[in-house]
């Protein structure tokens, strides 16, 4: 017999909660890898996503203090444009309409469903990750889509990639679009982009923001960093604590001009 008469219905309660969240896991395990293997589910998720995204442009009204996008395109065009993990759905249905546009898309299962959403807009996926310090870390297609995006640049077009490290420490950038600035020649430009309604994602590792309709958007594109083709460890490193400082302004900025505290 226990002393406390509440306990038995507080362990009931939990172990039916246990169940239900039990459920809902196991529901998603047993329908994620054959979703995750049907092109059609697949293209018709990106699709609604898309979708989604569009709804979110047209009913958000560019807020004062935002960049002029059209202008900007023409100034910096060709270049890398710099965005972080997180806050970087918004990307595609902000970019000038019409313009060719190559994205560097993670190769995980994961992220697949991001490049077909980039597709959609017809923008180009490239797909492969990179910047990783740790040389005995397996190569995930990192060097053949830097090769990749050097062409794209070459041939006078906008690639975007974002800036920090999969599941590494966010709004820290990374070394492969440090990488990509030296051998190319080309610039990395950082862009941040939000929503005044919008729902953060608080349990995932880079806060992922859900941009929402009915309010007002802001884009900010920053000043080109550029990155000398001679440049050895050191200034390596310091350009790409400089992308991270400039990328992290530009987002505190665009969040100001949204939520009204500019």
């Amino acid at each position: 017999m226990t002393d406390n008469p509440v306990a038995p219905s507080a362990i009931r309660a939990g172990a039916k909660k246990r169940r239900k969240v039990g459920g809902a896991k196991g529901l998603w395990r047993r329908i994620r890898q054959p979703l995750a293997q049907s092109t059609v589910a697949k293209s018709t998720l990106a699709t609604l996503l898309a979708g989604a995204l569009r709804l979110v442009r047209s009913t958000n009204r560019y807020a004062a203090g935002s960049s002029d996008i059209a202008t900007s395109y023409e100034k910096i065009t060709p270049s890398i444009l710099a965005i972080w993990h997180g806050q970087h759905l918004m990307a595609p249905v902000l970019y000038p309409r019409g313009k060719p546009l190559s994205a560097m898309v993670s190769r995980s299962a994961d992220a697949e469903l991001n490049a077909l959403v980039v597709e959609k807009f017809g923008f180009e996926a490239v797909r492969g990750s990179g910047g990783r310090e740790d040389k005995k870390k397996r190569d995930r297609g990192g060097a053949q889509a830097l090769i990749a995006l050097k062409k794209v640049l070459e041939a006078g077009s906008n690639v975007c990639m974002i800036a920090d490290i999969p599941h590494g420490t966010p709004r820290q950038a990374g070394m492969g679009i440090v990488t990509l600035a030296r051998l190319s020649g080309r610039p990395v430009v950082p862009v941040a982009m939000t929503t005044s309604r919008r729902k953060v994602l608080e349990k995932t590792w880079d806060k992922t923001t859900i941009n929402l309709p009915f309010g007002r958007c802001a884009m900010i594109v920053g000043e080109p960093i550029a990155v000398p083709a001679d440049a050895d460890d050191a200034e390596m490193e310091r350009k790409r604590q400089e992308i991270t400082a400039a990328l992290n302004e530009v987002t505190e900025r665009v969040y100001r001009i949204v939520d009204r505290r500019a």
